[in-house]
């Protein structure tokens, strides 16, 4: 499968629908709206389906033409991007599986490949970037708009370019942006600095109830229901809440858990330098990167905090 393939099959849809993971995230949120106006330049009209996503990125270009759902039923073509497993895409799954052709764009190392044509870049830092080669080989002019979308989505992914994947080609096109006038100080203030009140609120409870364990190599943490429903958390409201624990002294592994309104619970792992999270939450049916991964648990608690302290000891140095 190449570039040219993928431009095939964009070129002769006629409906097509982009699609993204479950509490989407600046990188999957700024890939999809690139990816509309990539198509708007080629010719092509799509929607842009994401039911629900943190109101911190509806300053984004193109963010108030996003859908929460469509009354076409068969695409022609369906993109999926930033997403590594069909199982993430939730309420865009049926738009996936109905459409005729369908493609995905992706950077997670644990990637399931479920798509007609896959085009996946595991050592790439976000989506984002991958676009970025994508749009300079179809000749697409990567102006203002589209520009700032993708770098709300790099910032997002490479934690402010902090992250050990952030490239040199990562930094040269955030120059060529703020050439173009992209505001790549506000946009990273939006992204990484911004916090809602919920959120604020939560990140005290998360302090205040977090265990430094394993000699000082593990953190856990944790957030319920009754909480999210007391402090009027949305989505997006519990992003960063993991990566605290990490940025403490000595931590290796951060484990962050958050109870769903339908009793499970999501676990977010973090690591500092070589655990890999993704092999550990693969056990328990998710995936990730090396360094952020995450899974879903139907047990307590308790018992999450168990299992998962149980294969992190394993690999601890």
């Amino acid at each position: 499968m190449t570039l040219d393939d993928i431009l095939n099959e964009i070129q002769i849809a006629e409906k097509i629908v982009i699609l993204t993971h479950e509490a989407p995230d600046g990188d999957a949120i700024g890939s999809s709206l690139a990816m509309k106006l990539a198509l708007k330049q080629l010719g092509k009209t799509s929607d842009v389906i994401i039911p629900e996503f943190s109101r911190l990125f509806s300053f984004l270009p193109g963010a108030q033409e996003i859908m929460q759902e469509s009354s076409i039923k068969e695409y022609d073509l369906a993109i999926a991007l930033d997403c590594g497993d069909l199982k993430r895409l939730k309420s865009g799954e049926e738009y996936f599986e109905t459409a005729k052709r369908k493609i995905q764009i992706d950077h997670h190392g644990s990637n399931t490949m479920f798509g007609d044509l896959n085009f996946v870049n595991p050592a790439s830092p976000a989506c984002c970037e991958i676009l970025v080669e994508m749009f300079e080989y179809y000749g697409i002019n990567i102006d203002k708009e589209m520009g700032t979308c993708l770098v709300a989505g790099i910032i997002t992914d490479t934690g402010g370019f902090r992250y050990n994947k952030t490239t040199a080609e990562t930094f040269e096109f955030t120059a060529q942006l703020l050439r173009k006038g992209v505001n790549v100080s506000d946009i990273y203030k939006r992204v990484q600095d911004t916090k809602t009140r919920a959120n604020f609120e939560l990140t005290k409870l998360v302090i205040d109830r977090m265990e430094i364990l394993e000699d000082g190599k593990v953190t856990f943490t944790y957030i319920t229901q009754e909480d999210s429903k007391k402090n009027g958390a949305e989505v997006g409201d519990h992003e960063g809440l993991v990566e605290i624990g990490r940025d403490i002294e000595g931590v290796e592994v951060s484990i962050f858990i958050r109870e769903k309104e339908d009793g499970t619970y999501k676990a977010s792992l973090r690591s500092s330098t070589y655990v890999n999270v993704a092999d550990i939450c693969l056990m328990f049916g998710g995936g990730g990167h090396q360094m952020a991964a995450g899974c879903t648990f139907k047990e307590s608690k308790e018992v999450v905090k168990e299992k998962l302290l149980n294969e992190i000891k394993k690999v601890l140095k």
